[in-house]
């Protein structure tokens, strides 16, 4: 072998490596990132669960499980009510988002953007102006019941909104609405409409091709959708606080109130542990049911 042939081997096989390492350079960030910013939070977040002490003289890892022992034991209509809300929210937001993202998808035409930012349009206000402003119009003295009560008289002068389930669902199904449209138009829009041609020349019918083309085609939108709405709604405690009364607090309610209030920081983070496992048992269900993983692998 010449000079010549051994000194071009050598950039060759260092470009060849790089190639080789380019994924997990690229992967590095990101991983960097969740180690720091998520990981480790909940790892001392776990250590803080199983830890004793109060906020003046300290808090020291002990390996008590006394925080999860009270957490499962004196917070249960608290957990039932955020997966009864949470849940009912994701259902409703269903409901209302799919005929929005299907129509945008299919029959938006030339004011399909027109209509995405429409929908995405509350996102430039304030998540907590958002909350207030519904606690304004469910008010008993708010546009609409205001009217139904005064010049209508349709309705009782004591029936109230707010403070009740209704109005707490009201908010997280507004709030977390886009969550859901967006991953449906999403997956709306790559359907090839000449399979939904192809189920009407063999007779189907548009319920029956949409039974069997559309909605299994868009099956991964609705399990993105569902996830990205009912795990927010699960941990949100803003809706709960502004509309609700605390008869309809939700976990997240208790969670921000011992870490911000009472300091009780053991606690605190076993709920946040066992909600975290909640949510990931409720996702990997969900997952196993709907059959997503034939769907997209």
């Amino acid at each position: 072998m010449t000079a010549t042939a051994v000194s071009s081997a050598g950039p060759r096989q260092w470009r060849r490596r790089l190639l080789q390492a380019a994924p997990y350079i690229l992967l590095a960030p990101g991983i960097l990132w969740l180690v720091y910013f998520f990981i480790w939070p909940a790892v001392q977040m776990f250590l803080m669960s199983i830890s004793s002490g109060t906020l003046d003289s300290g808090f020291r890892v002990t390996g008590s499980t006394q925080a999860y022992a009270d957490a499962l034991g004196k917070f249960q209509v608290q957990f039932g009510n955020s997966l009864l809300y949470g849940g009912a929210a994701t259902i409703l937001d269903f409901l209302i988002g799919f005929p929005v993202a299907y129509t945008v998808a299919f029959r938006g035409g030339r004011y399909k953007n027109l209509l995405l930012f429409l929908v995405i349009a509350p996102f430039f206000t304030s998540f907590l102006i958002r909350t207030i402003s519904w606690k304004i119009l469910l008010g008993d003295e708010g546009p609409i019941f205001g009217f139904l009560k005064n010049d209508l008289h349709l309705v009782p002068t004591d029936f109230t909104v707010v403070g009740t389930p209704l109005s707490v669902i009201a908010g997280l199904t507004y709030n977390f609405l886009p969550f859901m449209i967006l991953p449906l138009y999403v997956a709306l829009e790559k359907i090839d409409p000449r399979l939904v041609e192809a189920a009407n020349d063999l007779y189907a019918g548009r319920w029956e091709a949409f039974r069997r083309v559309t909605f299994p085609l868009a099956l991964p939108g609705v399990f993105a959708g569902s996830i990205l709405t009912f795990i927010p709604a699960l941990g949100d405690y803003i809706n709960a606080e502004l509309l609700g009364s605390p008869k309809t607090r939700m976990i997240g309610n208790v969670i921000q109130a011992r870490f911000l209030q009472q300091n009780d920081y053991p606690l605190a983070a076993a709920l946040s542990f066992l909600l975290m496992a909640a949510i990931l048992l409720a996702v990997l269900f969900y997952a196993r049911a709907l059959g997503t993983e034939r769907l997209t692998g």
